[in-house]
């Protein structure tokens, strides 16, 4: 009985516990961008919150959306002038910092908060529309560019990086470091997910930093995620 009684105690703290958090426990709020979508449309007038930086913003976001940086430091004081008793949708490029943004809102009284799983990376592999406030730019890398680089008898390794990207950033000085190293067999390419979205899109990156091996024009070794010099060394010399 005592211990029937104990389980029931439980339950009931679980069940006080989301409501007082607003948001249940259970409720789906990381959502992949077809279910975003959907959700945008089924709550028209709730915010949706870009939590990028301003240049990030501008170079592509989901329309009528609303910028308020996550690394600014007024995020706070701005990300509460909002009403914490209705629904907000977040997201960013990848899904980190919207989720960092997101746990935020939520410890501060947001009763409904949505997060787009994967960020715009997700969004545009997805195909889905976005607007722009900035023209593009002109160094933005075509397919057709790219297409070109792998006409070569070298192997061809592409790292897709942000300049947010913590890994992208351990991984960057041993990446010039491999190029100079394997310079007669290895060509290093990288490429700015930020500045090359088209690109990105196209080709199906979903995560950063993601590495991609090519050899005579195809694939033959990808990864999405931190990778030593000793392991990516390790892949460029069996092939």
């Amino acid at each position: 009985m005592r211990k029937k009684f104990q389980v029931l105690l439980f339950i009931l703290s679980v069940f006080a516990y989301s409501c007082s958090n607003g948001q249940s426990i259970s409720s789906k709020v990381n959502l992949n961008a077809a279910d975003f979508q959907k959700k945008i449309q089924e709550l028209p007038k709730a915010p949706i919150v870009d939590v990028r930086t301003p240049d990030e913003f501008s170079n592509g976001h989901i329309q009528n959306a609303i910028n308020i940086n996550i690394n600014s430091a007024n995020f706070d004081q701005q990300i509460n002038k909002l009403d914490k008793n209705k629904p907000v949708l977040v997201y960013c490029l990848s899904g980190s910092r919207s989720a960092y943004a997101a746990n935020s809102m939520r410890a501060q009284g947001f009763k409904e908060v949505y997060e787009l799983s994967g960020g715009m990376i997700r969004w545009r592999a997805a195909g889905l529309s976005e607007t722009r406030v900035a023209t593009p730019t002109s160094n933005e890398m075509s397919l057709t560019q790219f297409n070109e680089l792998l006409k070569t008898d070298k192997l061809v390794l592409v790292d897709v990086y942000a300049d947010w990207c913590a890994p992208c950033k351990k991984m960057a000085p041993y990446l010039e470091e491999i190029q100079k190293e394997l310079n007669t067999t290895v060509t290093v390419v990288r490429i700015n997910a930020d500045q090359n979205r088209t690109l990105s899109a196209s080709l199906k990156v979903n995560a950063l930093p993601t590495l991609m091996l090519y050899k005579n024009k195809a694939v033959i070794w990808s990864n999405t995620g931190f990778q030593t010099k000793e392991e990516i060394k390790s892949h460029l010399i069996k092939n």
